[in-house]
């Protein structure tokens, strides 16, 4: 029984880590679209310097989840908690990654005149903003069905990113001088969409987690 209540203690511990990294993670991307859709160099410099740390977690995170694995023997529930929190770990620093890519390219776009305000890009950076709250909360609670919305929410995610290519690529035809703004524009946009993977990712684990199946194929479809 004691050695049950020091694994079960490890598992918590883990957890904690896992969303100390995800803190991490969100606070980047919010960053990063902040500094995307305002032109703020300095922040985006920020969130790029950053990065580092929370690849530094994944490593931590990693090696803990590996240590769990080789001296503990944990039951199929256990299992899928540990392997779960790896999947979501790496999520986590991809989602840095994408943050980091974001901030680059606001960085660029900071040094050129503005592009007029493109609603459907702020739409599309509140949605993949609100898909990776969602996500998080969906991990601490264990919450099935929050999972599954984030994942349905991921149809207008990818919507709005075609629609944002369409329109600037229409625009970048008759409007030649903003065709370097507008290609890393339409960059941006896919980072953003990409983000939005990414928290569907996060869902999908969770899914795992709590039930032991796997949402994939009926979230992507």
């Amino acid at each position: 029984m004691e050695q049950r209540a020091h694994f079960s203690k490890k598992l918590e511990d883990l957890k904690v880590m896992v969303l100390r990294m995800a803190a991490l993670s969100e606070s980047a991307v919010h960053k990063a679209i902040k500094a995307y859709l305002e032109n703020d160099a300095d922040l985006a410099e920020a969130v790029i310097v950053g990065d580092d740390v929370i690849n530094e977690m994944e490593d931590e995170i990693d090696n803990f989840s590996l240590e769990l694995l080789a001296l503990d023997q944990p039951m199929a529930v256990d299992l899928r908690t540990i392997v779960g929190a790896q999947r979501i770990t790496v999520n986590l620093e991809r989602l840095g990654d994408e943050a980091s890519n974001l901030a680059h390219r606001a960085m660029f776009l900071s040094t050129r005149p503005p592009m007029p305000h493109n609603p459907k890009m702020e739409e599309l950076a509140n949605i993949v903003k609100h898909m990776l709250s969602d996500a998080l909360k969906a991990y601490i609670d264990d919450d099935v069905a929050l999972a599954g919305q984030v994942c349905r929410m991921d149809d207008r995610a990818d919507d709005l990113n075609i629609a944002i290519l369409r329109q600037l690529a229409s625009e970048m035809v008759t409007e030649s001088r903003i065709v370097e703004r507008g290609i890393h524009a339409i960059i941006g946009a896919r980072h953003l969409e990409r983000i939005g993977d990414l928290a569907t990712n996060v869902s999908e684990s969770v899914v795992f987690v709590v039930e032991g199946t796997s949402m994939k194929h009926n979230c992507r479809g």
